[in-house]
């Protein structure tokens, strides 16, 4: 297909250069860093924006409506650059949106050169290469593990890909497959080369986290896999953070595992989407109030101090005023520390897109600003309550900010991109650097800490 300009420049071109940009989840951002690893490997540069790059490569997200209009806006946004004179600069677009809508969107943009599902991503060298006239690479074998290029202190690592569950809202199971574990041994050796690289938290993620294993057979389970996981960071006193579990995962062996191994971060993303039973059978998953707070009670008296994540949608089909008093309340008396809500989005092949009851676009919204403005509340409140505490803190970077540079990082209850972070106004760190830090103010989900000598603080250090 014909890319939306010439590209004869660049197929005699010494060292061609990629732009990548990056739509969606933290799943996405590690695979798009192993795309950049497989085209760097291969002989490519990477470009930083536009202007200095002779191909794109836009790794898309189509979780929901709004990220699928997103994707398409930033592929045309290229488009007009390119349009417009910037570059020669054919599009490559990858990942959810071409994995959804298939053949289907050759016709619908003729803007990009090349469509790759999520599944061909391996094969991006050979449609990189197709797209700017260069001749074939020699023939290389299927790379096995994960090649990654990560330049920072921490770093999201797969663990499994696809997604059993079909909840009705959901098109994930549709666009990504069914359910399948990595080998254990395949994410230990990628953690121990990001450890070795500089890295000193990675953040285990997947659809689907707490069954990981459970398609492998020999008893192994996410459980089994953090020990081993937490043996490969001890010797760079790296944490180990777990997010996406769903509430039937949290096993015996999962809880006593993060309660008692310290490189293991007590930091439990657990998802409920909703409280009420009925509207739970509705969405394709299980639960119920009583038994939320029976879990969410035993993991906060057996991991003392623990940080609890939770996720909640409004405006499911079906739902009335009652249930989402019920999501509120329930929202309220948990006083999660963070809590990330959606509002309900009619997606194109779910179940639940045909489900009577459809409730009002102005009735989602207003339920749910109405939760984000309590989940905010709580968060604010969860946060401030570290003031006070000598925690460790991984520097992430270094900012300029409203009184000269400053250091960002985070602390062990942060999870990176999706929290807060502490500003340290002063002190001498790297990134990378794990440093003791009293933390001696808050504003929102922000930290203000100050750098102090190296002594011991509370179990939450993990380092």
């Amino acid at each position: 297909m014909a890319s939306p300009c010439s590209s004869s420049t660049t197929a005699s071109t010494e060292t061609p250069s990629v732009l990548f940009v990056t739509l969606g989840c933290a799943k996405n951002e590690v695979d798009t860093d192993r795309m950049r690893a497989l085209l760097l490997a291969d002989g490519f540069a990477e470009a930083a924006d536009a202007a200095e790059a002779d191909v794109a490569i836009v790794n898309t997200c189509s979780f929901l409506a709004s990220a699928t209009e997103e994707s398409v806006e930033a592929t045309l946004e290229l488009a007009e650059q390119a349009a417009g004179g910037v570059r020669a600069c054919p599009i490559v677009m990858c990942g959810c949106v071409p994995s959804r809508y298939g053949d289907a969107l050759a016709t619908e943009l003729p803007e990009v050169a090349a469509f790759v599902r999520a599944e061909d991503e391996d094969g991006i060298a050979g449609v990189v290469r197709d797209v700017l006239g260069m001749p074939s690479a020699a023939a290389q074998a299927s790379p096995a593990g994960t090649l990654r290029t990560i330049e920072g202190a921490s770093a999201f690592v797969k663990i499994s890909e696809g997604c059993d569950r079909f909840c009705t809202f959901c098109a994930i199971p549709y666009i990504r497959g069914r359910y399948h574990s990595r080998p254990a041994d395949e994410v230990v050796s990628e953690v121990k080369a990001l450890m070795a690289g500089g890295v000193r938290e990675v953040v285990l993620i997947g659809q689907d986290t707490g069954i990981w294993g459970s398609d492998l057979g020999d008893g192994q389970t996410l459980a089994s896999l953090l020990r081993l996981v937490a043996e490969a960071v001890r010797p760079y006193h790296g944490w180990v953070r777990v997010l996406y579990l769903q509430p039937e995962g949290m096993t015996d062996e999962l809880i006593a595992t993060i309660r008692d191994v310290d490189e293991v971060l007590p930091y439990i993303d657990i998802p409920i989407q909703h409280c009420s039973e009925r509207v739970l059978k509705a969405m394709g998953r299980s639960g119920s109030p009583d038994e939320f707070r029976a879990l969410f009670s035993r993991l906060r008296t057996e991991i003392p101090g623990m940080v609890l994540r939770s996720t909640g949608m409004a405006g499911f089909p079906g739902e009335t005023d009652e249930e989402a008093d019920e999501l509120y309340d329930f929202i309220a008396e948990q006083e999660f520390d963070y809590c990330s809500v959606f509002a309900y989005s009619r997606e194109e092949g779910t179940r639940a897109a045909a489900m009577e009851g459809q409730v009002d676009e102005d009735v989602k919204l207003e339920r749910t600003q109405r939760l984000v403005d309590l989940t905010e509340q709580l968060g604010f409140a969860a946060t401030a309550s570290h003031v006070g505490e000598r925690v460790r803190v991984i520097i992430d970077g270094v900012e300029e900010g409203e009184d000269g540079p400053e250091l960002i990082g985070h602390a062990w209850f942060q999870a990176p991109d999706s929290d807060g972070a502490v500003h340290i106004a002063a002190g001498e760190a790297a990134v990378g650097d794990i440093v003791t830090v009293d933390l001696v103010d808050s504003f929102c989900y922000e930290m203000v800490g100050e750098i102090v000598e190296e002594g011991e603080g509370d179990r939450h250090e993990r380092g």
